[in-house]
């Protein structure tokens, strides 16, 4: 007996009739984890990338901790608002955009140092997924490196920070108003008149000049051992009381209040959060542009040279150089862009300490607003990216 069934018949599809995905643009997660596993197969070039990231650090903050912990009335804390910002802005900063940079045109011409640039494109894979799988295999690398580094300092500079504020060479309290500060100076008077910064120059009130004249110093009377003339330019002054000393403390407590309250035992969290981004936001620009111009070049060594001859010669001259005809080619420097979205609070990364706006020493960057400074990192990125996806599928198999 022979049944029949609704079913329709079962028909072989033609294997070529099969979409094939291999065409797409988008990196698969296989890709991207290949891309991974090809740059941290090189030894080489992450036990160099550790070291500068890592182990620069890390050495210098466990050679102050031993030379405190061995001699600490020669050697001050290991860690500290100061040291923090001193390696972020002179170490981490500088540092983590030459390593990203090396990382990144490792991983833009290592298929064509290898020769397996053609075996990749037999695949029938799509170049332009071939060349974005390599950024999120890149920032897999170099963003955890960066963060671990900076991990660390933070890590020290708050727990091996000093127990006392030391401000111009004076113990202060920290976290004091500025009625707080002036009435610590009072009870401190000779400490502050001293010590503390306050500028005599000209022909001060005849009571300042007075009591800087009568306060007794380390080298003499007055600050430094400096003698301060009075109105009419002579030092017959007579002698002055215990409340015009207490009220000149109080007036160079109140003039030297805005360094004092930019002065810490160790940085804040939220200053920890921003710098963190910041220094990834400057290891990711680093690592894209890197990447770009190693495939546009087909080459590492000279795609290196060229990014740390950016970062550290072209930038910081054009960041502070005021060239009327190029003012505008100059705050398009991806460099002065990152500079310009530096936390309040750090030092000045381009040459040392800040300036008179918060520490941070922007003031002393040629201008250029919040927007702009974001607008060209955004050119930078898609930029050099469209650069490198350009040359990767133009390039001959």
């Amino acid at each position: 007996m022979t049944t029949m069934s609704d079913a329709p018949p079962r028909t072989t599809q033609p294997r070529g009739s099969r979409r094939d995905h291999r065409g797409s643009w988008v990196p698969t997660p296989a890709m991207i984890t290949t891309r991974f596993m090809e740059l941290r197969k090189r030894r080489g070039l992450m036990i160099a990338l550790m070291l500068v990231t890592i182990g620069i650090p890390a050495v210098f903050l466990l050679i102050r901790l031993l030379l405190h912990a061995i001699a600490p009335h020669s050697y001050g804390p290991a860690g500290g608002y100061d040291i923090f910002t001193g390696l972020v802005a002179g170490v981490l900063y500088v540092f983590g955009f030459i390593v990203a940079a090396t990382l990144g045109a490792t991983a833009g011409s290592i298929d064509l140092t290898e020769g397996m640039f053609r075996h990749l494109v037999v695949t029938g894979r799509s170049r332009l997924s071939l060349y974005l799988a390599r950024i999120p295999a890149g920032l897999g690398i170099i963003v955890p490196l960066v963060a671990i580094g900076f991990t660390v300092v933070c890590a020290v500079c708050v727990f091996a920070a000093p127990t006392q504020l030391n401000f111009q060479g004076t113990n202060v309290p920290t976290g004091l108003s500025q009625a707080g500060l002036e009435n610590w100076a009072a009870g401190h008077s000779n400490e502050v008149i001293c010590n503390f910064g306050f500028n005599v120059n000209g022909n001060p009130p005849a009571e300042i000049g007075t009591v800087l004249n009568a306060v007794p110093c380390g080298n003499g009377p007055g600050p430094s051992g400096a003698v301060v003339k009075g109105p009419a330019g002579s030092l017959g002054t007579p002698q002055p009381s215990q409340a015009q000393i207490k009220d000149v403390a109080r007036l160079i407590a109140a003039k030297d209040y805005g360094d004092y309250s930019r002065t810490f035992l160790y940085p804040s969290t939220s200053l920890m959060v921003k710098t963190g981004l910041w220094l990834e936001l400057e290891a990711i620009v680093g690592f894209i542009v890197g990447l770009g111009l190693g495939s546009l070049i087909g080459q590492r060594t000279v795609a290196v040279i060229l990014m740390i001859v950016l970062e550290i010669i072209l930038t910081p001259i054009l960041s502070r150089a005021h060239i009327a005809h190029l003012i505008n080619l100059q705050r398009a420097v991806v460099g002065l862009a990152v500079a310009h979205l530096e936390p309040s609070g750090l030092g000045f990364v381009f040459g040392g300490g800040g300036g008179p706006d918060g520490g941070r020493g922007t003031s002393l960057l040629v201008p250029e607003s919040t927007t702009v400074a974001i607008c060209v990192i955004v050119a930078w990125l898609v930029g050099w990216t469209a650069l490198g996806a350009w040359r990767m599928i133009r390039r001959d198999a």
